[in-house]
């Protein structure tokens, strides 16, 4: 026997147990810190810029084939594009999780190449970017000049020269950006009326500079090969681009005979600007600028941050006076917040297993015994951890947190055989461990490897789930394993050890408690009897308890993870469509003394033209973060504070203002709620889209189930079309590209080549002064030159009319798509949203438009689909576990069969509290499966035992239950008690922790009370089977 040997060597038996935890301390620092695993799935982002175009153009000449390329690369699973009006097309592609972001990005890099020569020639020559970026935001600062000495564009190009390249450098940084772009860029502000008087156009212009700004090789002198021998090589060095502003003003347009020249500054204004005007940012109530910064993927959050804070902490020594940076928005918060509750639950878990096992045991002398497999088994799991590349996160603390429980169970299962031996037989402890472990160690042997076959099939799973079930299902596997280990070898030992000879010593009040336990075994007994003698009536409970449990499964509503109070708060707003920056701004100003009004928030930043959905720059929207006070200093959650808001926020007539929470996995989604995308497969028109789209959002809003619902799609976006005159034109001589290029030149922002300042490159831009194209009267002004050379009005080959139309171009899977996002009203669940969007789409939507999910919609979806298996491929693989060790088919059944008395009380638990079924709810129905099936195996090994001694079936039975009661109570108790924390302990995370508590707790309760009366029974109705079969 395993045990005898560690009996009679002690010390090698305490050797073991002090490996264990030296292994697990050893490794507690080497392991990383983190919210999640990597749970996100990998993102390549391509970008590419057609300046001047419209989101039409740029969906049709650049993404198309771009996505027609990327299409189909390896483990992609969908691929989102957004066409903005600014002319930036950002492609983001998803792929599978646990797909290496290096090689996504070779693969999409190799797509992207092949598609080049298909796009115009403006988009090659600024180029395309690949680049890997998780939608994952990490941090956003803020930098403000504290007395306004300097002003938003030094500060933003102060940050891209000294402090941006900084922080992309930080390893685990995948992307970094300020927002807004106000990077400085040598401006030529075009008068269209000198042109015209000096019979110039602004290709004139262009030209003039284009061949004055530039670098030139010139080459060297004495340059080899040469016949005559010469001492030295001469290198020739030429002026090279222009620098300042002045030298840019000298630029000669036009050369005259007489020596006079006319000079860039005599038909346009130059300065030194900004490239981009569109955007502006604010940091409570100042100007400012935000730098946002995206977690690469699968790289540690924390440890992210803190290499980011220490840079920072060192750039910020050498900032110019009176700059200073603050933190607008930072996941990290959250994350350190929710772990430390998690670890003061763990904390509170061993203290309150402590007390049970004392009150049960009675003394503290035969507590110790159980409580030493607690140091072993929880602080061991940390080595396997290190061993499996786990990290130490929400994930693996909850599993450890549930295995407190559960590694226990074993000890008290040794110490309690053993002492009802020593008070019924006159043994010393020694002999009598000796004889205890004869009866249990296969037992114990069968409950761990029952309890591993529960938790190791859920790893295996793939995709998001199967990430989630892996950390928790390993984590109670090991622990449980060691605990197992520990039971065999220290277990015993401290038995043989520490208890006395006629068993554990009587207090008053262990006297007392086993007095009303003794009455408590005797109840159970007669019920045990009387359930075996109406055995019909304990079968159609049965049955009832299933349909019960059918019932309230489907009544409960469904999320992937709870929506947590994260301590931040989102809120977008939106004005008329092309309201102007100055609108946005005015709307915005009321939005912050609204959100700062709220004594729950202690600072906000916002982005005035960002529209944070579709990531696109656009007048008439904006994006602002609000942080809450620490938990602990604030009686509302974030679910009070945006319901104040909101109600504040409707009494803004300009504008639409809706505040979210923060998405419950950050990487995933922009915000909470569900993200759908309506596809278009009829090649149709985005008219059509947008009227299908909004039918299908008006419905949405008036459902109860949904709220704040919001398509990404605006087709009534003022615009001006102009018609070419192309018969006119030609006739003229007047070439189509040429009227064109000057409207880009004058309207847009014409990217003419670069410049150098700070050892960077940076851009020259030309584009008519801001006095002639306020209007579309201004086109009188511009004139483009025939092939014969003479100036003809532009106005007279075009013509304008003023049309709506979209702004924003997104696609989904290379359809043209509408985004559709929304929140579920208060009492529902993401799932009940998701549930209640489809039902509208499938009612509303005609032939040829679908709906398709992503972010986190997406991976609940999947979760639904694979939820069902995990629990089957588990039932299935503890039923072969049983069978292989009872060498029987039909035992494991009486074994398994209580298992829905677990699960009924799950649900109804969950259904009482309000709460979803989710991810942590899966995870808390396998824990049950297992400890459903342990105390099945206590009572049934010991009926088989009695059964193989010659008692008869029925006695064999209840004899078994009355031996087995107190140690399953005893197990069943501890561990319900040692959740109990997950419940009732408040802070960061406390919805996840409060799910998986109710789950576990509830189904323990309902198994022990109601569950174990039944497995007698249905071992008596098992054997008398298995009897009849022999006959």
């Amino acid at each position: 026997m395993i045990s005898k040997f560690f009996i009679e060597k002690p010390v090698f038996s305490l050797v073991i147990s002090i490996v264990i935890i030296l292994a697990g301390i050893t490794a507690i620092d080497k392991l990383p810190v983190q919210e999640y695993p990597t749970i996100t799935p990998p993102t390549i982002n391509v970008q590419a810029h057609y300046p001047g175009a419209d989101a039409e153009t740029l969906a049709k000449t650049v993404a198309a084939p771009l996505e027609e390329a990327i299409n189909g690369v390896e483990n992609m699973i969908y691929m989102s594009s957004t066409s903005s009006p600014d002319g930036t097309l950002s492609i983001q592609v998803t792929f599978k999780i646990g797909t290496d972001p290096e090689i996504a990005k070779v693969d999409v890099n190799n797509r992207v190449q092949l598609a080049l020569s298909k796009l115009p020639e403006e988009v090659r020559r600024i180029g395309v970017s690949v680049r890997e970026r998780s939608p994952d935001l990490l941090r956003v600062f803020s930098f403000t000049s504290k007395n306004n000495i300097h002003n938003t564009t030094y500060i933003t190009n102060y940050l891209l020269v000294n402090v941006l390249d900084e922080i992309k450098r930080v390893r685990g940084v995948g992307y970094a950006m300020i927002f807004g772009g106000k990077e400085y860029s040598m401006r030529v502000w075009l008068k269209p009326d000198k042109l015209a008087a000096y019979n110039l156009t602004p290709m004139d212009v262009i030209n003039a500079i284009r061949s004055q700004n530039n670098q030139y090789a010139a080459g060297r002198i004495a340059q080899e090969p040469l016949k005559e021998k010469h001492s030295f090589t001469y290198n020739i060095i030429t002026k090279g681009r222009l620098k300042t502003v002045n030298e840019f003003k000298n630029i000669i347009i036009r050369a005259n005979p007489d020596g006079s020249s006319l000079k860039l500054k005599d038909i346009a204004r130059v300065e030194l600007g900004a490239n981009n005007y569109s955007v502006s940012s604010d940091y409570n109530g100042k100007k400012a600028v935000l730098m946002g910064i995206w977690l690469s993927s699968g790289a540690n959050a924390l440890d992210v941050s803190k290499r980011i804070d220490g840079v920072m902490n060192k750039l910020s020594k050498g900032f110019p006076k009176d700059l200073q940076y603050k933190d607008v928005y930072n996941t990290t918060k959250f994350i350190k917040a929710s772990i430390h509750e998690v670890i003061y639950t763990l904390i509170i878990s061993i203290l309150l297993t402590v007390a049970v096992i004392y009150i049960f045991l009675g003394t503290l002398r035969s507590t110790t015994i159980p409580v030493f497999a607690i140091p072993v088994s929880i602080i061991g799991t940390f080595a396997g951890f290190y061993a499996a590349g786990f990290s130490i996160n929400l994930l693996t603390l909850f599993g450890l947190v549930l295995a407190i429980g559960l590694v226990v169970d074993d000890a008290i299962i040794v110490i309690e055989n053993a002492d009802r031996i020593l008070k019924i037989e006159d043994l010393n402890p020694k002999e009598a461990t000796i004889k205890s472990m004869k009866e249990i160690t296969n037992p114990l042997i069968a409950i761990v490897l029952v309890l591993d076959a529960v938790f190791i099939p859920a790893s295996f799973i793939g995709g998001f789930s199967g990430k989630m079930y892996q950390q928790f299902a390993l984590t109670i596997a090991t622990s449980v394993t060691i605990s197992g280990i520990v039971a065999l070898t220290l277990t015993p030992t401290l038995c043989a050890l520490i208890l006395r000879r006629g068993g554990i010593r009587e207090t008053a009040f262990s006297k007392a408690f086993y007095k009303l336990f003794n009455k408590a075994t005797e109840g159970f007994t007669k019920t045990a009897k009387t359930m075996i003698k109406f055995s019909v009536v304990g079968v159609v409970i049965f049955a009832i308890t299933i349909g019960a449990t059918l019932i309230l499964y489907k009544m409960l509503p469904t999320a992937l993870v709870p929506e947590e109070d994260k301590g931040d708060i989102m809120v977008m707003y939106y004005l008329m469509p092309a309201s102007s920056l100055q609108k946005t701004l005015k709307v915005q100003k009321t939005i912050e003394s609204i959100v700062m009004s709220n004594p729950n928030i202690v600072s906000a930043g916002y982005v005035a033209g960002l529209d944070f959905i579709t990531f696109s720059f656009k007048t008439d929207a904006g994006i602002g973060w609000a942080h809450l006070k620490d938990w602990s200093k604030r009686k509302d959650n974030s679910w009070d504070v945006i319901k104040e808001l909101s109600m504040k926020f409707s009494t803004i007539k300009d504008a639409l203002v809706m505040a979210f929470n923060m998405p419950p996995i950050m990487g995933m989604s922009s915000t909470g709620g569900f993200t759908l995308h309506l596809q278009d497969r009829t090649g149709g028109s985005v008219e059509q889209l947008d009227s299908i789209v909004k039918k299908l959002v008006e419905e949405a809003n008036k459902d109860k189930r949904l709220m704040m619902v919001r398509s990404s799609l605006s087709t009534n976006v003022p615009q001006y079309k102009i018609i070419v005159n192309r018969e006119k034109a030609k006739s003229l001589g007047v070439a189509i590209s040429s009227i064109f290029e000057v409207l880009q030149a004058t309207l847009g922002s014409y990217y003419v080549n670069d410049f150098n300042m700070y050892d960077r490159t940076f851009r020259v831009n030309i584009q008519s002064d801001e006095n002639f194209r306020s209007s579309s009267q201004d086109l009188e002004y511009i004139y483009v030159r025939s092939n014969t050379g003479v100036l003809i009005p532009l106005s007279s080959l075009i013509k304008i009319k003023r049309v709506v139309g979209p702004d924003v171009i997104q696609r989904f899977n290379m359809f043209t798509s509408a985004t559709v996002i929304g929140q579920p009203r208060p009492g529902y669940t993401s799932g009940d949203a998701m549930k209640a969007i489809s039902q509208i789409a499938k009612k509303i939507l005609p032939n040829g438009y679908t709906i398709a999910w992503s972010g986190t919609s997406y991976q609940e979806k999947k979760l639904q689909e694979s939820g069902n298996k995990v629990f089957l491929y588990t039932v299935v693989f503890v039923f072969l576990i049983l069978a292989a060790l009872y060498e029987s088919f039909t035992i494991p059944i009486a074994i398994m069969i209580i298992v829905p008395f677990a699960v009924f009380g799950a649900v109804l638990g969950l259904f009482m509290s309000n709460l979803e079924r989710d991810i942590y709810f899966n995870i808390g129905i396998l824990v049950l499966i297992g400890l459903s099936v342990k105390n099945a195996i206590l009572l049934v090994r010991f009926a088989i035992e009695r059964i193989n001694e010659g008692y008869s079936l029925t006695e064999a039975t209840i004899e078994a239950a009355k031996i087995r009661f107190r140690p399953i109570v005893m197990t069943s108790a501890v561990f319900i008690i040692a959740s109990l924390p997950l419940i009732f302990w408040g802070g960061a995370g406390a919805i996840s922790r409060k799910i998986i508590g109710i789950t576990v707790v509830s189904g323990m309760l309902v198994q022990t009370i109601i569950g174990t009366l039944f497995i007698p029974m249905f071992f008596y109705l098992t054997m008398k089977l298995i009897l009849f079969k022999k006959k």
